[in-house]
């Protein structure tokens, strides 16, 4: 059934390419309209600075972007990605140490940012009505009669129009499309922000052959949590570091935090690595190559641009990803969110009579549930921190509740998780973004499975051991529960 003769997409990055790929079934020809010249290989771009930073593929949007362009995960593992189990690859330090090695219900695809936009932008080059156009500036839209008629662009070769029957704005955090239509006489959007000083410093690095390695390099990814440690300690105790392994035999070096100045400067990032919590992420540094220099990130803040509160949006004009909701990026929420917002646009033009202002409506009020679960989960951790900022700040009395009780909370369930095979299900559809919190916390046998563990942990009769010394090796031993699944799901659509 096609809908309409031209569909063009503001933005070529993952929201853009998947939504391309969400409208291609349904216009006679799709144009992505992407401002960067756009590598043929997996290099970075001006127009993703983030790309040099780790980027987690999330299973809601692994699986999002499978359904969109099927064969995506298996040409992402061919080109380098890594099909691993975090509870058993990853070293992952939280609390007062190490947490068991185990295995459980999730895995996880490893890569760059920059090699998930190539894979994206071979798939899409496969898709015979879809034109990438690169170099092109969008600088406004053409409305009539409250309906969003085509674009407005520059070239090399000049001023151009281009005649759309819908358009997507995926043009990221500083897209420009809100400002436009409000001088075309739409109100300003509700915006709620929440800021909490989030900033992130990342450097690459070569990994030493297999052969190279220590023996006791068990582990491929390392995860250091901010210290629950309430008195005088050093700042980087506070970062939250991963030694992020992607394609290549490279890995990402990262720290961040919220609220503490971040290192600049080659020689203060190694000086900051020999400060956390454990000496092994220095160490592991010492033994790469490093094939960068230092970037620094502080573009961080909660942004969610409330165009479902309009009583009359736009006819013909849609939003994914950061162009209307934001995430703190240290949640990992953005790739996922956005292509999960591209197949739910996919699944209202499969039952789409026609493209009026009924459909955007609709659709901005699905896509406000879908929204809703990551925002919510950004809130219940930002929000805690005195440095945030912005309209979802909360009176300081329930911020020191919610910093009180939120640390707490999160250990417990991460501690029932490791051994009780339910919650550990649930746990993990939440980090993924398959579950609400909300829900989670409601399922009467997740909260069976707290109670117990509380129980037992107040009894110290835990089945698998924690808090092993930050100061040595994480154990490489399997602490795997009696009963628990040997092999993990090849793709999220399970967990």
């Amino acid at each position: 059934m096609v809908l309409g003769s031209v569909a063009v997409v503001l933005g070529g990055s993952v929201g853009g390419l998947c939504s391309a790929g969400a409208l291609a079934p349904y216009f006679d020809r799709v144009v992505v309209l992407e401002r960067d010249e756009l590598p043929a290989d997996a290099r970075h771009r001006r127009g993703v600075p983030q790309s040099k930073h780790p980027h987690f593929l999330l299973n809601s949007g692994r699986r999002a972007i499978g359904e969109l362009f099927p064969g995506f995960e298996d040409e992402l593992i061919a080109a380098g990605g890594l099909h691993l189990m975090p509870s058993m690859d990853a070293a992952y330090l939280d609390g007062e140490g190490w947490s068991a090695r185990k295995r459980s219900a999730m895995t996880m695809i490893y890569s760059s940012r920059i090699l998930i936009e190539r894979v994206l932008r071979d798939k899409i080059r496969d898709v015979s009505n879809v034109e990438l156009r690169e170099g092109v500036a969008v600088h406004g839209l053409s409305v009539h009669d409250g309906a969003i008629t085509g674009v407005q662009l520059s070239t090399s070769a000049g001023e151009e129009h281009i005649d759309a029957d819908f358009v997507v704005d995926a043009m990221g955090r500083g897209s420009s499309v809100g400002d436009w239509l409000v001088a075309a006489g739409w109100p300003e959007p509700p915006v709620q922000t929440l800021d909490a000083k989030v900033t992130y410093t990342s450097r690459w690095y070569d990994l030493p052959s297999a052969e190279q390695r220590p023996s006791s390099w068990w582990w491929q990814h390392l995860v250091i949590m901010p210290t629950p440690d309430k008195g005088q300690h050093p700042a980087e105790h506070d970062f939250l570091v991963n030694f992020f392994p992607v394609e290549d035999n490279r890995v990402i070096a990262c720290m961040g935090s919220w609220g503490h100045p971040m290192p600049r400067s080659t020689e203060a990032f190694l000086e900051a690595a020999h400060r956390v919590r454990t000496p092994l992420f220095a160490s592991a540094m010492d033994r790469c190559a490093p094939t960068s220099q230092v970037h620094l990130t502080r573009s961080t803040g909660n942004k969610w641009r409330r165009y479902d509160r309009w009583s009359t949006p736009p006819k013909g004009l849609v939003f994914v990803g950061d162009s209307i909701c934001a995430f703190n990026p240290f949640y990992a929420q953005g790739i996922s969110s956005a292509a999960s917002s591209a197949l739910l646009l996919r699944e209202h033009l499969s039952r789409a009579g026609s493209l009026g202002r009924k459909f955007c409506v609709e659709f901005l009020a699905e896509q406000r549930k879908l929204l809703g679960v990551p925002w919510r989960l950004a809130m219940a951790r930002d929000q805690g921190y005195e440095c945030a900022v912005g309209t979802e700040q909360l009176p300081e009395w329930k911020r020191r509740i919610l910093a009180a009780v939120s640390g707490p909370a999160f250990s417990l369930i991460v501690g029932a998780a490791r051994e009780d095979v339910v919650v550990d299900e649930h746990f993990s559809k939440v980090f993924n973004l398959d579950e609400s919190l909300g829900r989670m916390m409601t399922n009467p046998r997740v909260l069976a499975g707290l109670v117990r563990y509380r129980i037992r942990a107040a009894l110290g009769r835990e089945r698998v051991p924690y808090g092993f010394d930050p100061q040595e090796e994480p154990p490489a031993t399997d602490y795997s529960p009696a009963g628990t699944a040997t092999t993990a799901p090849r793709t999220g659509a399970e967990v």
